[in-house]
């Protein structure tokens, strides 16, 4: 039995300007484990700044737990003899991701988010997984016994990748954007039921599909079907939106009013579970012809210069916190990685979404191939939870991402330029013809080729 007072915790991207943080706030809050958080990066020097930031929380008074956290040079060392191992990296730089975004707007090609699928999905997982290879490879020769946790985009392909290179790894993918769609079931709830749902977990979910692209066929809340109600809740909101506060969707680039969503629901008849931004990109460009489009549909397209801005915003208030300079309070992520880790431990058990390799949770897709379902966690257990079929609608557009994905890994893993393209072209986004679909696809590869050791490019 592991000792919950002495955990080694390894963090590949602990220079993380934000995730780390939301680990230390959570980790903090929790009295039941403490131990050792190895922080690598590439940067070295931010996770030494991130290392100091966690040591400040670890030291306050509202801490429930303590925790020491050091950045290491090497990813060996942040391995070793290592109980958890949590993934949260950049693929490359924000010069890369404006790349994936914003080349394609030149043949007319829109993404709202540009790192799960699309053509900057693509050419993303082109370039992180050499380093899912490099990262499976250091795991099993330096902590093959730890549970990995990933939450790097696009999701399914790293976990993917983990699996390919190392089967017998113990790792899973979170994703926070059922979350969000539990917490517009509580909203249902309380316009028709007229009950305050008191946390998100008591809506209970059947989730299936791929990250991203998850579905939920069956919704309760107190055993109560809350499927009749949303549908109620769709056609009264489907033209307007819904937000709490109106017009609040404007205000940040994040947000939306669901209208995506509530139009896939009348489309397909089950609720789409992930964020407006993710779930347009899955589709040809209904929602993503122009921007103009994309306005009317009340969500946003998140501009790279944002995310440059945003980072900037960030980098200057973690060198305020690790120089003491402004007060840290401590506040819960909203993100259940503790809770799971917890529930590794044998703490407690939890139900959950997760992604992890198909075992005949969702039936119909290939088995192997990442989905996202519930899962029960348990002492040293990762059980799926059997979720059924998709309609064959659904299905349909789900099997297809699946497959273009499993493509997308073997072309990096063989530096097949040609399957690369193939696959490329099988975008539900792309609708240029093949000879500009080829340009872009030369265009995009050839801004990233520094992270494509030995292709021919």
């Amino acid at each position: 039995m592991t000792n919950l007072d002495s955990l080694k915790i390894a963090y590949i991207g602990g220079g993380s300007k934000s995730w780390a943080r939301s680990l230390m706030n959570d980790l903090a809050l929790e009295s039941r484990i403490s131990g050792t958080v190895a922080l690598y990066d590439i940067n070295y020097e931010a996770a030494v700044q991130n290392a100091q930031i966690g040591n400040q929380i670890s030291q306050l008074e509202e801490a429930k737990s303590n925790w020491k956290y050091e950045a290491v040079a090497t990813m060996e060392e942040a391995l070793s003899e290592s109980d958890f191992v949590i993934i949260s990296i950049l693929p490359g730089s924000f010069e890369e991701m404006a790349s994936d975004v914003h080349t394609p707007e030149k043949y007319g090609i829109y993404q709202s988010v540009g790192d799960t699928v699309g053509p900057g999905g693509f050419v993303r997982a082109l370039r992180t997984i050499p380093m899912y290879v490099e990262i499976a490879n250091s795991i099993k020769e330096h902590s093959p016994d730890a549970w990995v946790i990933n939450y790097t985009n696009p999701m399914s392909l790293c976990t993917r990748t983990l699996y390919e290179v190392f089967p017998e790894i113990k790792a899973f993918g979170c994703c926070h954007e059922v979350f969000e769609t539990q917490n517009l079931l509580a909203e249902v709830v309380k316009e028709f039921l007229n009950e305050e749902v008191s946390q998100r977990s008591d809506i209970k979910v059947n989730v299936l599909g791929i990250n991203h692209f998850t579905w939920v066929n069956q919704a309760s809340y107190q055993n109560i079907d809350l499927i009749p109600y949303y549908q109620q809740f769709v056609e009264k909101y489907a033209e307007s939106g819904f937000e709490k506060e109106e017009g609040s969707w404007k205000n940040s680039v994040f947000s939306s009013c669901q209208r995506v969503k509530f139009d896939l629901f009348k489309k397909y008849g089950s609720i789409a579970a992930a964020g407006d931004r993710h779930l347009a990109e899955f589709m040809p460009p209904i929602y993503l012809k122009d921007p103009k489009t994309v306005s009317s549909w009340k969500f946003h397209l998140t501009s790279v210069d944002f995310r440059k801005e945003n980072l900037k915003k960030r980098i200057s208030e973690n060198e305020e916190l690790a120089a003491g300079n402004q007060k840290f309070e401590i506040n819960s992520s909203g993100e259940e990685g503790v809770k799971i880790i917890l529930a590794l431990l044998g703490v407690e058990e939890v139900v959950t979404n997760v992604n992890y390799p198909n075992k005949g949770q969702i039936e119909g897709l290939p088995l192997g191939a990442v989905v996202e379902t519930n899962a029960l966690f348990r002492y040293d257990s990762v059980q799926p939870v059997f979720a059924g079929k998709l309609p064959l609608d659904i299905h349909n557009m789900i099997h297809r991402h699946v497959l273009n994905q499993e493509s997308i890994l073997q072309a990096a893993l063989t530096k097949d330029k040609q399957l690369a393209l193939n696959t490329f072209v099988n975008e539900p986004l792309l609708t240029i013809s093949r000879e500009e679909a080829e340009k872009l696809f030369n265009e995009m590869l050839s801004n990233t080729r520094e992270y494509l050791p030995g292709w021919a490019i």
